[in-house]
């Protein structure tokens, strides 16, 4: 596997690199931020709606300013970085594995001026490059369910947070009485075995010296944004044509009709996870 990534992360690789994935992730949903949005009613669009997380998430954030270092593990497109270093003036670093994706964050970092505030990096957050305490917030959306390994993931943010500094993300999670099986059809669709879970980041973030803050857990947030999403690929299906093949259409409708009836059914959950670095 190449850059030594695990199988699973190699995987998610493949997939966010693939011009099928790329195209549908930019134009349907939503471009910027390619996360769970937060409705407030059906005329919200999903990148509005994916934007006011990462103003939900950044309102849980204290002392941000031009002196703090931020990593965003799983960076996406880059539109919470923008939004964080537009904002705060903070520097921040985009950790991400497709450099399809990375390719994009870049030019829009130069579009809206602020690539000087912005470093995209090609990696895994299954292992940071960074030395100890190099941040004062590790910020991630909807990106630690592609790691076979989790609690390395949340042992690797621990390690590179400053006494004091402050892990925020969001995941799509199972329900922490998620009953065994039901959930093998979206775990299929996205080659995973398994999913996270809010007792499980509360376990993992308390062996890693984390100190939970806030979890705000939405999991009907999680089933409105899939149908959104599936909704809006129904609808610029025609304008997808040369972009997008059907073979993924079809597949991608499929698989997000699994979600939305995992979710409906209670076996699914989302939210907000705050966790805070030990000082002592």
């Amino acid at each position: 596997m190449s850059n030594g990534y695990s199988e699973v992360v190699e995987t998610a690789r493949d997939y966010y690199n693939s011009d099928d994935a790329d195209n549908f992730y930019f134009h349907v949903w939503g471009g910027e931020d390619i996360h769970v949005g937060l409705y407030d009613g059906p005329q919200d669009t999903i990148a509005e709606a994916s934007r006011r997380t990462v103003e939900r998430m950044c309102s849980l954030t204290e002392n941000l300013g031009p002196s703090s270092r931020v990593l965003d593990v799983g960076a996406g497109y880059g539109g919470a970085a923008r939004y964080l270093a537009s904002r705060y003036g903070c520097r921040v670093v985009a950790l991400n594995l497709s450099e399809k994706e990375n390719e994009r964050d870049r030019e829009m970092n130069r579009e809206q001026g602020l690539a000087d505030l912005i470093d995209v990096v090609d990696g895994s957050f299954e292992h940071l490059p960074y030395e100890e305490a190099s941040f004062d917030l590790v910020w991630s959306q909807d990106a630690i369910l592609h790691s076979g390994e989790r609690d390395k993931v949340v042992g690797e943010v621990a390690r590179v947070l400053r006494p004091g500094g402050d892990f925020v993300f969001t995941d799509p999670m199972q329900a922490d009485d998620c009953p065994p099986g039901v959930l093998d059809p979206v775990l299929q669709r996205i080659h995973l075995d398994s999913l996270g879970s809010v007792a499980f980041y509360r376990e993992s973030a308390a062996k890693h010296g984390l100190a939970e803050v806030q979890v705000l857990s939405m999991p009907d947030k999680l089933t409105t944004h899939y149908g959104r999403v599936r909704e809006e690929l129904e609808r610029l299906r025609p304008t997808l044509e040369g972009k997008v093949s059907d073979e993924y259409i079809e597949r991608m409708i499929t698989g997000l009709g699994h979600w939305v009836s995992a979710g409906e059914k209670g076996y699914l959950n989302w939210g907000i996870l705050h966790f805070r670095k030990r000082t002592s």
